[in-house]
């Protein structure tokens, strides 16, 4: 009798919230592909670097680019790793790799600011524009400096007071 009662848009809109929900997770797929691509040409990419750093003696200087490509490698990881979970699970936008990610993220740009400060030094005399850079080169260091701590605190209180999902794992 339940189901006499159903009103006729209650079965259109079912009908249609299948079909978004089918485009949702055929896009959810798409993304998937795409960011493995982009993770394996990265990989390429530092691997390349770090050949040529081997081939010309110029691994030290190469070591901080590979290392930045490799952050961005597990970056991408981690994105593709949330969507395995939305598509595996359907719990869409889990907050763990997110948060993952902006602290992967910190860690690169900390390493980023170093390696320019570094070239900033080399090149010599500190003119205003250098000095500028200088000055808010260290003010995002120090902003970063911040955030990289809460961003642990956020992971480690959100991996305490969420239950263990088996299913995304």
């Amino acid at each position: 009798m339940a189901e006499d009662t159903k009103l006729p848009g209650e079965a259109v809109d079912r009908y249609v919230g299948d079909y978004l929900g089918k485009a949702e997770v055929a896009i959810y797929h798409i993304v998937g592909v795409l960011l493995a691509i982009t993770a394996a040409a990265a990989i390429a990419s530092a691997g390349r670097m770090l050949w040529s750093g081997f081939a010309r003696w110029t691994l030290a200087t190469e070591t901080l680019r590979v290392l930045d490509q490799l952050l961005i490698v597990l970056m991408v990881v981690e994105i593709l790793h949330t969507v395995r979970i939305s598509i595996r699970s359907h719990i869409f936008l889990a907050m763990e790799p997110f948060l993952v990610v902006g602290l992967i993220a910190s860690i690169r740009r900390v390493l980023i600011i170093s390696l320019q400060m570094t070239s900033l030094a080399r090149e010599g005399g500190w003119s205003p524009e250098s000095a500028s850079i200088f000055h808010s080169s260290m003010i995002e260091l120090g902003l970063l400096v911040i955030l990289i701590p809460v961003l642990v605190f956020s992971i480690t209180l959100l991996r305490r007071h969420t239950p263990v999902n088996k299913e995304s794992e």
